[in-house]
């Protein structure tokens, strides 16, 4: 179907078409991909109009100007799909944060490794602070172990994407998952799945 179009509004990222192409002539490219030459922009649209396709200008800085012919919405919605794939496989990586203090006691220490290790299995990053008060600044010593600690308790699920580095009165690390988070919501979909399944019956012997 021929592609319909607002005069006046011009899009800029947007190739033109058809009758908003305003050029004398164009170097026609056939529908697939054979090259017909240079034609006058009136013959151009006349062979689309024939052929039930639009005229795209692919190539407008070109001299002349190359035209294509082709079904310009079918084209526009295989490329909106294209670009959504894309951007499904190319999930951002999000950064989360926990905050230790360099005396943490044992229980709230592995409230926050768990959320590490939530975090790091859902794909994500996790930017580890610790964070020093008074004295505790002379001993910088005490958030290196910990974190090294830490590090070492998640290294199934993550790794030192960059090592432990004192950042005014704090010391920050950042662990990356070892899994992409494309990979860890395709396991978290499946393990669902299985989870909703119905246990078989067993049978009586």
């Amino acid at each position: 179907m021929r592609a319909t179009t607002n005069e006046g509004a011009d899009i800029s990222d947007e190739p033109r078409i058809n009758d908003r192409i305003r050029v004398p002539e164009v170097r026609l490219v056939g529908p697939n991909g054979e090259q017909v030459g240079i034609v006058r922009v009136e013959d151009a649209l006349r062979l689309a109009a024939e052929a039930d396709l639009d005229l795209v200008e692919v190539a407008p800085q070109a001299k002349p100007p190359v035209a294509k012919l082709m079904d310009y919405g079918k084209f526009k919605y295989e490329a909106a799909v294209k670009a959504r794939e894309s951007r499904k496989n190319q999930v951002n990586t999000v950064i989360k944060e926990i905050k230790l203090r360099p005396k943490i006691d044992p229980h709230d220490y592995g409230t926050k490794r768990g959320h590490v290790v939530r975090f790091l299995s859902a794909g994500d990053k996790v930017k580890v602070t610790i964070m020093f008060r008074g004295r505790e600044q002379s001993r910088p010593e005490l958030g290196f172990r910990l974190l090294q600690r830490l590090a070492e308790d998640v290294a199934e699920l993550g790794f030192v994407e960059s090592a432990p580095k004192q950042d005014g009165r704090n010391m920050v690390m950042v662990l990356g998952p070892t899994k992409k988070k494309a990979e860890a919501r395709a396991e978290d979909r499946r393990r669902k799945a299985a989870a909703a399944q119905p246990e078989p019956a067993k049978s009586e012997s």
